[in-house]
């Protein structure tokens, strides 16, 4: 497919975008724009014309590849080894990456990746599903929620499926209750325990944790690892200070980080892990305003890595390693699929990493 006629600069940066999607599959606003020098608004707009034309659909903070049947991308893509398909939360900014890697994966191992988006809703998730079997896919890639009412009889339905299943950066439950079902995830109890250990060998003995509320997948691995990981340093997390970091990105944020901030005064709170973190980065913003100094009166590390960097000052990070996942579950099915009835279900948890920033140290 060819792109209309455009002026100039808008024209090559497009062909540019073009290009990172048919190489990768996945595009970022914030990264192409400083590559190509221009502004997150006007890639936006090269964003918008690309999803106009039918060649990507939007996903938050950047685009991905749209799968359009019958459509020869390489002599390879014309006689795959396998077809997978995979179901991806598309409204969560941390997805893209998973999926530019698995698709770049696919690609290596000669795969063709049937991509559709869905939501967090279980029922969604089970109709993207349901079509991509009709379509004849060989092995699945999801990612739905493992803690929803609906979501034990999701997995079950899934095991029990004919065709291969590997959850992506999802754990379920009980484990023990599974027999074919397959997982790559990030190791996200070792990422807390990452921070912690951080703050602890700077002196921090008031850690505070303000995520997501328990319904979201990662935050019960991120409240036991920050919970075991102060116990193993001889701190009570009982009496350390936890909340909700929703309503940082309301409307009414400055009022609720306020508090936030009062509370980390009240409790003598020298330092905060906040899931996810562009919460952490309005925080930090909110806090600088204030008149707290980062990292002297409250140091801060942010959880995911997808814009600390970009706050003031940096924020230093955990970063799950999404990049690997991506690659991971591919790997899996396709191990799945060559292997047959005689590979035993492979579980596979990968660590964190600490990516240290201006935010902590002085």
């Amino acid at each position: 497919m060819t792109l209309p006629p455009r002026a100039g600069f808008a024209e090559q940066r497009r062909d540019e975008l073009l290009r990172e999607l048919r190489a990768h599959g996945a595009i970022q606003v914030t990264e192409m724009s400083k590559r190509l020098g221009v502004s997150e608004v006007t890639l936006r707009r090269d964003v918008n014309a690309l999803v106009d034309l039918g060649i990507a659909d939007r996903v938050h903070g950047g685009a991905i590849l749209r799968d359009v049947p019958g459509r020869a991308a390489s002599p390879r893509a014309n006689a795959p080894r396998f077809t997978i398909g995979m179901v991806v939360p598309s409204t969560n900014y941390y997805w893209p990456t998973v999926f530019a890697d698995a698709r770049t994966m696919a690609e290596e191992m000669g795969v063709r990746l049937v991509v559709r988006a869905s939501t967090y809703d279980i029922a969604d998730h089970q109709k993207q599903i349901a079509q991509l079997m009709a379509q004849g896919v060989q092995a699945l890639i999801v990612a739905p929620a493992t803690d929803a009412p609906e979501a034990d009889r999701l997995l079950h339905w899934l095991d029990r499926l004919e065709i291969p299943v590997v959850l992506a950066e999802r754990v379920p439950v009980d484990p023990r209750e599974f027999g074919t079902l397959e997982w790559a995830a990030s190791d996200h109890a070792a990422g807390a325990r990452l921070a912690v250990s951080h703050l602890v060998e700077l002196g921090h003995e008031r850690i505070g944790l303000f995520d997501l509320g328990a319904s979201n997948p990662t935050v019960p691995q991120l409240r036991r690892g920050w919970s075991d990981e102060l116990a193993r340093h001889g701190i009570n997390p009982r009496v350390q200070l936890q909340g909700d970091s929703r309503a940082f990105a309301t409307e009414a944020r400055d009022a609720a980080i306020d508090e936030a901030l009062d509370r980390c005064a009240e409790t003598q709170t020298t330092a905060l892990v906040i899931l996810p973190d562009p919460y952490a980065v309005f925080f930090a913003q909110r806090a600088v305003e204030r008149g707290v100094r980062i990292p002297e009166d409250l140091a801060i590390i942010a959880y995911d890595d997808e814009v600390a960097h970009t706050a003031d000052p940096p924020l230093t990070a955990i970063r799950p390693p999404k990049r690997h996942v991506g690659r991971l579950v591919v790997e899996l099915a396709v191990a799945q699929l060559a292997e047959g009835a005689r590979r035993p279900p492979h579980r596979v948890h990968v660590g964190a990493q600490l990516v240290v920033r201006a935010s902590t140290l002085t």
